[in-house]
């Protein structure tokens, strides 16, 4: 958080390819550190409150698609500015009322300290609630993405799923990923460095528009 010109507080964000901001926090499954996810992939989100109706759709669907995101070898972790008390209640009211359990930790940020780490919250939205946030962090601790929601957004779990698989793919073949793109797809081959790298190009059999837009399967 930086401080500058009549006390005016300017959040900063987490940067894309640095260490993931540390925290230690209390959770509904107890005492979590962002160390304990070392080795696996980690989703961190936010939301705005418990017992909201968009917030509780989107747990919904982040139940949903966790047994896809374990096979992955990627946790969910969320975050509000609201007590462990409130969230074992939320989680117990719509596993009464929608037949869903929240297999996941929720922590319990009521003193802000990860929601300000992370850049979650956005005065002009609420200064007292976080936004819809959405953290990739790799195995290693690496942010390797973010994406925000306004709170009247509800987030979409297809393309946070394709997001893990599009990492994990470039991570794995050291490749690109066109837009759109879906597992079992081609994808864009790094472009040439050199000259006689872009003339060789072509030549080795991948599917080019040009000499600098490639793609292969894998």
């Amino acid at each position: 958080m930086e401080n500058i010109n009549n006390n005016v507080e300017i959040q900063s964000l987490p940067r894309l390819g640095e260490k993931a901001p540390n925290f230690v926090a209390p959770t509904t499954h107890g005492t979590i550190r962002l160390d304990d996810y070392k080795g696996s992939w980690l989703i961190l989100f936010s939301h705005p409150a418990d017992f909201t109706p968009d917030c509780t759709t989107e747990f919904v669907a982040f139940a949903e698609i966790y047994p896809d995101l374990e096979k992955r070898n990627v946790e969910l972790l969320g975050l509000s500015i609201d007590s462990v008390f409130s969230h074992i209640a939320w989680v117990r009211n719509i596993e009464e009322k929608l037949k869903v359990k929240i297999p996941f930790p929720i922590i319990a940020d009521l003193n802000k300290d990860v929601a300000s780490a992370y850049g979650m919250i956005n005065p002009a939205e609420s200064s007292t609630e976080a936004s819809r946030c959405v953290f990739v962090i790799d195995p290693e601790g690496i942010v390797r993405a973010m994406i925000y929601y306004p709170m009247s957004t509800g987030r979409n779990m297809d393309e946070i799923i394709r997001l893990i698989d599009s990492l994990q793919t470039v991570d794995t073949h050291k490749v690109a990923t066109p837009a759109n793109w879906r597992p079992g797809e081609a994808v864009i081959v790094p472009p040439p460095k050199t000259q006689e790298d872009a003339e060789a190009r072509v030549q080795q059999g991948y599917e080019c528009t040009d000499w600098y837009l490639c793609k292969r399967q894998i």
